[in-house]
């Protein structure tokens, strides 16, 4: 499995990635990118399996990611989870509309994060 972590922040793609390689994913799995343009272009290049996603970053924003994300033919309907600190009804259900497939809101702790993606690993094997 590929996984895209999508996330200004190094310390949480840190956080992202420390619970996947506690689960025995191979890091060569386990992409990175700090903006939603860098995102786009690993993912035309790669077959991502799942996308971590932060909503606020500079330039193309997480939501925005998505939109253009949802357009390609290969990723309609690759799960994506939105990891944000914007928690307000209003932020959850425009992402869901624009095509996040579930949504945590930061700050995170592993157990959850694992929770989440674990829902559509099983799916996978």
């Amino acid at each position: 499995m590929k996984f895209l972590i999508i996330d200004d922040s190094m310390v949480i793609r840190n956080i992202h990635k420390n619970v996947l390689k506690e689960k025995k994913f191979s890091e060569e799995g386990i992409l990175e990118a700090d903006n939603g343009e860098t995102a786009l272009e690993i993912s035309q290049k790669e077959d991502i399996d799942l996308f971590l996603v932060d909503w606020n970053m500079p330039g193309i924003n997480g939501l925005e990611f998505v939109k253009k994300i949802r357009t390609m033919p290969k990723y309609s309907q690759t799960p994506i989870i939105m990891v944000t600190s914007e928690a307000a009804k209003y932020n959850v259900v425009e992402a869901i509309e624009a095509g996040v497939t579930n949504y945590i809101v930061k700050p995170i702790h592993g157990d959850i994060l694992w929770k989440k993606i674990s829902k559509y690993i099983e799916k996978e094997q």
